[in-house]
């Protein structure tokens, strides 16, 4: 069947949007390593640990005692309860049990708060660079991206004045995720209070994105929900994917105003329902048990951080930020494009894959023409045999093109 015709007979919303990059970049790379080839895999973002333990004998508790069947669409009381909990201590913050979704994962979480909060014309704030799905999840729902540009040279520094300059008549919604993904940016946390405030005062909603809020290399994780008085116009994503390694777990969740969280709710028993019950007692574990789990990954994270922008030293023409939080660098590759026939990232990333095998992903994905993601939440060997094999082919490129 022709593409053209394809699009004939599926419906508008599913044509707006693309297959998520990160997703197709690793099915590429799972092609490539069933047919044996070793690759230096930086594409998906998922930590390289273990799920910490007491996590895992609480879902196996779980299951042996027959907790196994349904729940509430929004997740047991308990698991809504220790979330807001964690969130309070965190935080400060003071939300109840029925302003909390639990969801199969945060990405879901997500795509139902734009969906029940974005219309056809209304507009939606995004920082540049984005992760890959804000963009899709906005065009789905009939919303309008408005695109606010950071700078690298201002180690892709987002404030409020940038956003305020973006923000018109029909703006619904304003998404911030720190630390980024993929640039592993960290906001000033003045600077995402005065945009909720903004927000608040406009009744524009603020949907913050705190996958990576503990990760943050800067300092103790910040969350614009801190300031109360705001809390009728802001939304949190919060997953456990992150901070407790539970990727594959799908558990993540919303907090916000009990009218939002409601029709989110409404929306999820129209679809997934209710997280899987054993992941909701896993998850009580997770963020009711010792802490300390969460402070080592973020240690070892930032020694591979300084790994790999040690290996990048080692590759004349890349340049690159420094992260200060998640697990991704974001080096600038522009001096190799239109080399060897890689004149877009897209294309070098298929020629680091193919001939290098090297996975990354490019920065079209991400709303940049300039960059690739690499996430180092992987082995200090990965890094050391990955950025070796980097700089033999980036050097080739140069060499020929010469």
């Amino acid at each position: 069947m022709s593409t053209a015709t394809a699009t004939k007979i599926l419906t508008d919303r599913i044509n707006r949007i693309e297959v998520s990059a990160t997703m197709a970049i690793t099915a590429e790379a799972l092609r490539l390593k069933a047919t044996g080839i070793k690759l230096a895999d930086f594409g998906a973002g998922e930590p390289h640990f273990e799920t910490p333990q007491n996590i895992k004998d609480a879902a196996i508790e779980a299951i042996q005692k027959g907790f196994t069947r349904y729940t509430a669409v929004a997740g047991t009381p308990d698991v809504r309860k220790a979330i807001v909990a964690r969130h309070a201590a965190d935080f400060g913050t003071d939300y109840t049990v029925d302003e909390c979704v639990f969801s199969t994962g945060g990405k879901l979480a997500l795509f139902n708060a734009i969906q029940v909060l974005v219309d056809h014309g209304d507009e939606v704030v995004l920082p540049v660079p984005y992760w890959v799905s804000y963009k899709d999840i906005i065009q789905y729902a009939g919303g309008v991206v408005k695109y606010v540009e950071s700078r690298e040279e201002e180690n892709f520094r987002v404030t409020a004045a940038m956003i305020e300059r973006a923000m018109t008549e029909k703006t619904k919604a304003i998404i911030l995720c720190s630390p980024s993904n993929p640039s592993g940016a960290v906001m000033e946390q003045s600077d995402v209070e005065a945009i909720v405030r903004l927000a608040h005062a406009r009744g524009v909603y603020v949907l913050l994105d705190e996958c990576y809020a503990y990760l943050n290399f800067a300092g103790s994780p910040v969350s614009g929900a801190s300031v109360t008085e705001c809390k009728e116009h802001v939304v949190v994503l919060g997953s456990l994917s992150k901070t407790y390694a539970m990727t594959g777990w799908r558990a993540g969740f919303a907090l916000g105003p009990k009218v939002v969280i409601s029709a989110i709710s409404k929306l999820q028993s129209q679809s997934t329902s209710n997280a899987a019950s054993m992941v909701q007692k896993a998850s009580i574990a997770a963020v009711t048990g010792s802490q300390a789990c969460v402070a080592e990954m973020k240690a070892d994270y930032i020694r591979l951080r300084d790994r790999i922008l040690e290996g990048f030293k080692t590759i004349p023409g890349l340049t690159c930020t420094v992260p200060q939080g998640a697990f991704y660098v974001y080096p600038n590759v522009s001096a190799f494009l239109g080399k060897g026939g890689a004149k877009t990232t897209t294309e070098l990333a298929a020629k680091l894959l193919n001939e290098a095998h090297v996975v990354v992903v490019p920065g079209e994905a991400f709303g940049t023409a300039e960059h690739i993601r690499l996430s180092y939440a992987v082995s200090a060997e990965v890094i050391d045999e990955g950025v070796a094999r980097m700089g033999r082919y980036l050097k080739q490129l140069s060499a020929a093109s010469s």
